[in-house]
């Protein structure tokens, strides 16, 4: 289908509907009550990575057990970056001139160093996973300040507004 892909309803209620279209109905699937446990095959960063957002997304009920595997992705994306990363800052230490960013090839030329794409891959994977559970600077801007706000009983909605 041609255009921008559909933005979930939930995504929808959080940013406040700003162009007030009626919100279709769609699939809901259940949210658990806690936080899902991270997949077996997610281990050290992947792992510190789902505890770190999996609690704000699922108070935000963005996080259900049809997401789970979306998630891991996104994790498993994260440790690819996190991992790159180091590496490329250890190869950094030793070389003071290029920084390890240039490697000698095989030919004996300089070449860009492998790790250098592996980061730059996962780190775009990681963009766009984030980007599906609204986790991007973007997605964030346009999320209602009001989340999770309930007036007290009695308050009518202008009240407050000033001073």
């Amino acid at each position: 289908m041609p255009g921008p892909a559909p933005t979930p309803n939930v995504v929808k209620l959080l940013r406040g509907n700003p162009g007030k279209r009626r919100i279709g109905r769609e699939p809901e699937p259940q949210i658990p009550e806690s936080i899902p446990e991270p997949p077996p095959f997610l281990i050290g960063y992947a792992a510190d990575e789902w505890w770190r957002v999996a609690g704000e997304l699922h108070s935000l009920r963005l996080l259900t057990a049809l997401d789970v595997m979306p998630l891991a992705a996104y994790c498993n994306a994260y440790a690819r970056w996190r991992q790159a990363e180091e590496a490329l800052a250890k190869m950094a230490e030793k070389d003071p001139v290029t920084h390890g960013l240039l490697i000698k090839r095989q030919d004996g030329n300089a070449g860009q160093n492998p790790l250098m794409r592996v980061a730059n891959n996962a780190a775009a994977d990681m963009v766009r996973f984030a980007s599906e559970f609204g986790m991007s600077p973007a997605a964030r801007a346009r999320i209602s300040a009001s989340v999770g706000y309930e007036p007290p009983p009695g308050c009518g909605k202008f009240d407050g507004l000033l001073g």
